[in-house]
Order: structure tokens, then sequence, then C-alpha cells
């Protein structure tokens, strides 16, 4: 597929840096995990890892810990999706910031609805489709070249909006904004995401690391519930995954897809500078 690039998508240089990054990106980290189902994510794990994958023959080993890293991302998209509320086939959802499309094949499949995913990242948007094809619900699972902060989408015609792992790339007041118009009234947003803790001040060098490793700007804690509150948007469940996710990234720390991002993740979370959250609100 090849996507014809609309006006504006790239408003900023920030954004075309970020852009192309996910362009070139070709990380076995996603990919390998990603061909164990053909389902292909681009965010973090949940949950304690089946400590029986580190032991057992030498030459399969990387191996289980492969399959067993793909499972807990899964098992965070799962955990994304459970708060979404009821969602019925005739609805429809968006997925901003959908990379490869995992979390949003993983929607249709569990309500049947329609989804829209968009992404910043042409290379992004051909392999979802790609992904959405193969699986044959091309019909109703659509991804687009398109920003999150310029949907294109109608007013009020998406009952639930979610990003996982994504705000850190955009303005949040601008962001929550555009969810907030394409939400209908009474319907959902679910974050997922990696925060600083503003209570100790400012980022820490850890956090920085990660900002750097990834082409983005982590926000502070607060900055997520002023913006939504600044756009009608009323949390109705915030949890901390922190501890959750610590797990992973021990786990991958031991496997041939280590990029060296680990080490600053796990010190970032385990000196309480860096939060990984789940926020869910609702529009008013």
């Amino acid at each position: 597929m090849t996507t014809t690039t609309p006006p504006n998508v790239l408003r900023t240089a920030f954004q075309r840096s970020v852009a192309n990054y996910w362009n070139a990106e070709r990380d076995p980290v996603n990919l390998r995990l990603g061909e164990i189902d053909d389902l292909y994510h681009h965010h973090y794990g949940l949950g304690a890892y089946d400590p029986s994958v580190l032991a057992g023959p030498e030459d399969t080993r990387d191996e289980r810990i492969i399959a067993e890293l793909h499972r807990l991302e899964t098992a965070q998209a799962d955990v994304l999706l459970d708060h979404l509320g009821a969602v019925a086939p005739a609805d429809r959802l968006l997925d901003a910031g959908s990379g490869r499309g995992g979390s949003s094949i993983m929607a249709n499949r569990r309500f049947g609805c329609e989804v829209d995913g968009v992404s910043i990242s042409e290379y992004q948007v051909d392999f979802a489709n790609e992904q959405a094809r193969s699986r044959g619900v091309a019909d109703k699972v659509r991804f687009h070249f398109r920003n999150m902060l310029d949907t294109g989408l109608e007013t009020a015609s998406r009952r639930a909006v979610w990003t996982n792992e994504t705000t850190m790339y955009v303005d949040l007041v601008e962001a929550f904004a555009e969810f907030s118009r394409v939400l209908v009234p009474g319907g959902r947003y679910v974050c997922i995401t990696g925060c600083s803790n503003d209570v100790m001040g400012l980022r820490s060098k850890a956090v920085s690391r990660i900002d750097e490793h990834y082409t983005c700007n982590i926000h502070p804690r607060s900055q997520y519930f002023k913006a939504l509150a600044a756009n009608n948007l009323v949390p109705i469940n915030v949890v901390d995954l922190t501890a959750d996710t610590i797990p992973y990234w021990e786990l991958r720390a031991e496997s041939s897809v280590a990029t060296g991002i680990e080490d600053p993740f796990l010190t970032a979370y385990k000196e309480g500078s860096f939060h990984y959250l789940l926020i869910v609100a609702d529009k008013i």
C-alpha cells in the first residue's frame, strides 16, 4: 500500500524527527515478538514472568524469553481493553498512535467493532493495514497517515479512544482536546503511559535517557490531569502499574532483543522518578 501524504500531517520539526525515527525503525524487540502470532505491539508488558523460561536447555532459552515477553505485552494490551467499558459491535473506536496495529486488531477481535488507527509514520500505517488485510478485517480495522492532534474524524463519532505509550510525543492539551472532540458524550478515553514524578522535581537522569533514546518528551504526571480537566475528561480510575511492569524489563534485559534502554527504565522505576500509569476518563 502506498500512502499519499495529506497536507499538514507533520507540522513541526519535532514531529518530522519522530516520523523519521519510526519510519526507519526495524527493531527486533518489536519484530521478533510479533512474528510469534503476527500481532505486533509497540508497548511494554505487564505481570510476573514465568521463571521457568530462564531454566531449561540453553539453546532454546532465548526463544522462551521472546515468547514470554510477547505474552506480557499482549497482557498489557488486554488490560487497556478491559477498561474501555461497554463497547458494542456497532461502535467505532480510535487508536491514537497505532504503531504496527496490534492493539487495534485485538480490539476488533474482542468487540467486533470498527477501529481507526492513526500514526505519523507512513511505514507503520502501511504495515498495520497489511496486517488487517491478511486477517480479513480490513473492512473494520483501518489505519491512516494522520496526526493524532488532527485526526480528520467526525465530531462525536467514537465510543472510546485510547493511547498506549504515545502521549509522550504530543502536547497533552492539544491531544486531549482532539480526543474530547471525537468522543460521544459519555465516551471513554483510556491511557497507558510512562510519566515523570514531578513530586521529585525535574526529570531524572534516567528519565532523560529514555527521552533521548525514543526521541520523545516524557510529561510530568501532573500535566495529564490538568490537560484532562481542561478538556472535559473526568478521571474515574487511575492505577499505578509501575510494580507490574518491572518484571517485564528485568526479563527483557536477559534477552537477545535488549536494546540498552532496559537499565534506565529499571533505574527510573525503582528510584521512583518514573511511573507507569493507567488513566481512565469519561467525557462530560
